[in-house]
């Protein structure tokens, strides 16, 4: 478990896990190790847009924000109205829209956003019928530049079952390049990335 979670991010987390397992995946916040895998991808020169999906209570948000260069924007989308409360109020220099990642686009769109340099996922994929998954990684496509990466986990457990080879091929439909790093052993459970790159244009 991440050492630097504060008493009032555990029980925010666990409020809502405890309440709501089909909304929070993980059974603990992303460690220290897993946030700096999961964040090699924010660029730290410029002024880089960064849009964050499912932070939770923010373990991987304060590794972000240390990453990012003065001007950049950190955009933080939490479908959990307690969760994404708990984030404006501990982390305001963090710009929190609380809403679904089906929609990332349009809630993008409200905040004067077209492009991300990077996208950072924690999202719980495997809680997601096919359908949404294809649309959320369609809207991510969609906002990503270019240039840019995304990256999300999954859990050393989950590797070789159906659900997670099918997101692997949903990513590899939607990214010209899928890597796979790690696995980071000190998280709970223990987990790997992916760093997808070039979104595959669809007609």
């Amino acid at each position: 478990m991440n050492e630097t979670v504060v008493a009032p991010d555990l029980r925010a987390f666990m409020s809502v896990a405890l309440r709501k397992q089909g909304v929070v995946g993980a059974v603990a916040p992303s460690s220290p190790a897993l946030a700096r895998a999961l964040t090699a991808v924010v660029p730290t020169r410029g002024t880089p847009v960064v849009v964050e999906l499912g932070p939770g209570t923010g373990s991987i948000s304060e590794v972000i924000r240390e990453r990012l260069p003065p001007g950049s924007r950190h955009l933080a989308v939490e479908i959990e109205p307690v969760l994404a409360a708990h984030l404006r109020r501990t982390k305001p220099w963090m710009e929190t829209i609380q809403g679904d990642a089906a929609d990332l686009g349009a809630l993008l769109a409200g905040a004067g956003v077209e492009r991300a340099d990077a996208v950072v996922s924690t999202l719980p994929w495997s809680l997601f019928p096919g359908g949404q998954q294809e649309r959320i990684l369609g809207e991510i496509g969609r906002i990503l530049d270019p240039a840019g990466a995304f990256t999300t986990v999954t859990y050393l457990h989950a590797v070789p079952l159906a659900g997670a080879r099918a997101l692997r091929r949903r990513l590899r439909a939607t990214f010209d390049e899928v890597l796979t790093t790690g696995p980071v052993w000190r998280n709970l459970p223990p987990g790997m990335t992916y760093v997808c790159r070039r979104p595959v244009a669809r007609v």
